[in-house]
């Protein structure tokens, strides 16, 4: 069985505040549409500063569904185990993509695929892949916020969703947040995993992330 530890939601809900039209920054979109066979049926990869506002809009929508739900109920905190974080592992893939800043198309390819193959549903779908950065704040004794940077978290957040129509998603079905926002740093070690119906997972995505076999 996957490990999970509990999240502070004060620590989520300092990325959730910057999660806005204006406050965003997000960096770059990128993913992949799928048949309900898990062939790939096109691919999208975009800086998202670029977006026009009504697509930032649509889109910060899509990706603030993972860290904006319920913590500790539809997202989840798990311990990667060891054979995840092998070389060769999601946790290496992850890595590469995130340090790229999603603009390594091989890599990008290699997780579609892997999705695909693992990923079982009656429906087409697709994966969206978000970068984000956070410019952590030092923080005084009394735990105001003194906006002398201490470090900078990047981070992707990934969503896979329902299409219907002209490619038009749906809500997430499920996703995950990686590395982890854990003790106010990165640690990469730990990924929060989304599930939309807690009471029904998505137990493919957990064998994607390695979580179970």
């Amino acid at each position: 069985m996957p490990f999970i530890i509990p999240i502070n939601r004060e620590e989520i809900l300092e990325l959730t505040r910057r999660m806005t039209l204006s406050r965003t920054s997000m960096t770059r979109i990128a993913g992949s549409y799928m048949d309900s066979e898990g062939f790939i049926d096109g691919t999208f990869n975009t800086n998202f500063l670029k977006l026009q506002p009504k697509e930032k809009e649509k889109n910060l929508a899509i990706a603030k569904i993972i860290p904006f739900s319920p913590t500790n109920k539809n997202l989840k905190r798990y311990i990667l185990p060891e054979n995840a974080c092998r070389p060769g592992g999601i946790r290496q893939l992850l890595l590469g993509m995130k340090s790229s800043a999603l603009k390594n198309d091989a890599l990008l390819e290699a997780f579609y695929e892997y999705v695909a193959e693992k990923y079982h549903t009656d429906h087409e779908y697709a994966i969206y892949l978000f970068q984000n950065t956070y410019d952590i704040p030092l923080k005084a004794s009394d735990k105001e916020n003194l906006w002398e940077s201490e470090e900078m978290y990047e981070y992707l957040i990934c969503a896979i969703c329902p299409v219907s129509g002209d490619y038009e998603p749906g809500e997430p079905e499920c996703g995950f947040l990686f590395p982890a926002f854990q003790d106010r740093t990165e640690d990469p070690d730990y990924i929060d995993v989304y599930q939309s119906n807690p009471d029904l997972p998505k137990n493919d995505l957990l064998k994607i992330l390695q979580l179970c076999d």
